[in-house]
């Protein structure tokens, strides 16, 4: 006579199945063992500096934990500081003229060489829309002030219709769509790869059947190359969402002068100034985890709403 008793099982712990994981699968483990270390040293150690936002802390103090505990005084003074209002308003400009601008200029170029036909064609545009993104901060600054000098191309053109020149890096209102026009052409092309490799995903028979059912190309782009390419699309717009108030600052800082200090001035480069070259190191670190908590703050919001919207999110 056969029995169905079920015998339980030892209930094992987190750890131990972690432990039984890693034996089995330890060629993975040691392939993210760089990138666990990098994000460990370089992200997470540093967080014990953090202390510093709520210290008076100066060069010569043998340890952080030995200057004065001084709460949210470094932060009340950044907000009473006639700077804060400047550097962040000028913050959100660039980045919200960034997000409207480099977002749905990569989708399009993404949209445009899918179409391509001509393989030769198509592999020389990629090339040539890829390269301007390995060129460093300090050539792609040499290269905007160049171009927009008094003498410079940008010039030459508003001069061939009708307009006068000037010397557009001495504009504070131009300065940041120069800055911003600088950075899509330079980072178009990049960003378009992740967009080329969805819509290399699509499934040929739909191209198919909506030929055979009348289909124009705008229309097939319409119904099906955009729908395929949605889901990436809103997890990148979260992502630039979580950083809004991060503007690479090393082509910034090379790119300003007195007569644009006024537009070019954002946060980032005004903790630079105020921790290296002032060496406020508690009152830089203070703007620094402001800056850090209002992108958390933007990511969490911004995911929240398209889970609920478009049921697409980070987690």
């Amino acid at each position: 006579m056969s029995s169905n008793i079920v015998f339980p099982q030892k209930n094992t712990g987190y750890f131990a199945r972690l432990a039984r994981n890693m034996r089995e699968h330890y060629e993975l483990y040691l392939l993210a063992l760089p990138a666990v270390i990098y994000f460990v040293v370089f992200c997470y150690l540093p967080m014990y500096g953090i202390q510093l936002a709520f210290r008076d802390y100066y060069p010569g103090l043998s340890s952080i934990t030995k200057a004065e505990w001084i709460g949210l005084s470094n932060f009340r003074r950044f907000f009473r500081s006639y700077q804060s209002i400047k550097v962040i308003v000028n913050t959100l400009r660039i980045s919200l003229l960034s997000l409207a601008l480099s977002f749905p200029i990569p989708v399009l170029l993404a949209l445009m060489l899918n179409e391509q036909r001509h393989t030769g064609l198509k592999k020389t545009l990629q090339t040539l829309s890829y390269a301007p993104h390995f060129i460093s901060a300090v050539c792609m600054a040499g290269m905007l002030m160049l171009y927009c000098a008094e003498s410079g191309l940008v010039n030459r053109i508003i001069e061939l219709f009708g307009g006068k020149r000037s010397n557009l890096m001495a504009s504070g209102p131009a300065f940041p769509w120069i800055y911003v026009l600088g950075n899509v052409w330079k980072n178009a092309g990049w960003s378009s790869i992740i967009y080329i490799a969805a819509l290399s995903s699509v499934d040929i028979s739909l191209y198919e059947a909506a030929v055979l059912d009348g289909a124009n190309k705008a229309q097939r782009i319409w119904h099906i190359d955009l729908p395929s390419i949605v889901p990436t699309m809103v997890i990148l717009l979260i992502l630039n969402c979580g950083s809004i108030m991060s503007v690479g600052w090393e082509q910034i800082l090379l790119m300003q002068n007195p007569l644009n200090t006024e537009y070019s001035e954002i946060i980032s480069t005004y903790t630079y100034k105020v921790g290296l070259q002032n060496s406020d190191f508690s009152y830089s670190t203070s703007i620094g985890l402001f800056n850090s908590l209002v992108n958390f703050l933007l990511l969490v919001i911004v995911n929240a709403i398209s889970a609920k919207v478009g049921e697409v999110s980070l987690w």
